[in-house]
């Protein structure tokens, strides 16, 4: 069974927490559901992150018990395992972008379901709801994405996927994405402006990886990125 089969199978088993407001299908599946088709040629890792916003964390607790086909993981309770070959994991995490914390990495405790918060998800805003047979998929918008991805804080293999998902979300922005990232960008305080940027440089010195794009070819790109944010840095 190849991949797309399995995660939209995946995605079909957690319909139910899927139609919970505010919920957003984030991180390296992103890329793979916007391609034409969603055909999912990016197989950057095999499991799915599912964005809960903390106002709607005991809704989506309720709707847990309608899943099927997967079990809560007796390790991490935000992970549910798959019981059947043809699904893929499925990882909760926390997003709060309207309460006091907004911004701010924590953990949300709760007996059977906790959360961890991550700051940088409060970048995100709900996008478009892809429709696939009777499957809907609420989506961020990319530039909160990108943003989010260029600011990873992971080192090794998982830093560079994360860069790499960025780059895939860049070839697929159009000119309002670039937009509302430069937005963004004015937006973060100094020293995430400059770890985005510093994302932004490590991602053009990249080498190429199976199942990725290639951020050879689109170096130029990211070069011109690179001036238009840095530009915003000038004093007028």
């Amino acid at each position: 069974m190849d991949f797309r089969t399995r995660l939209l199978q995946t995605l079909r088993a957690i319909a139910p927490v899927l139609r919970e407001p505010g919920i957003l299908v984030v991180g390296s599946e992103v890329p793979n559901l916007l391609e034409p088709e969603a055909r999912s040629s990016l197989v950057v890792s095999e499991d799915v992150d599912i964005a809960v916003p903390v106002e709607n964390h005991a809704a989506v607790k309720a709707k847990l018990r309608e899943i099927r086909g997967l079990e809560r993981s007796g390790e991490e309770p935000s992970v549910w395992l798959p019981l059947e070959r043809d699904l893929i994991e499925v990882n909760f995490i926390g997003m709060d972008a309207r309460g006091g914390r907004a911004g701010e990495t924590y953990v949300l405790e709760d007996d059977t379901f906790p959360l961890l918060v991550f700051g940088h998800l409060s970048l995100l805003s709900a996008g478009k709801t892809l429709t696939i047979a009777d499957l809907s998929i609420p989506l961020p918008r990319p530039a909160g994405l990108i943003v989010e991805k260029l600011l990873t804080d992971r080192s090794g293999e998982k830093g560079d996927r994360d860069l790499l998902v960025a780059l895939a979300l860049l070839l697929l922005a159009d000119a309002e994405d670039l937009g509302e990232l430069e937005s963004l960008y004015v937006g973060l305080a100094p020293d995430l402006r400059y770890s985005l940027r510093s994302g932004l440089s490590m991602l053009s010195l990249l080498e190429p990886r199976s199942h990725m794009p290639d951020p050879t070819p689109h170096r130029a790109l990211i070069a011109r990125l690179f001036a238009r944010l840095e530009a915003t840095e000038k004093d007028p």
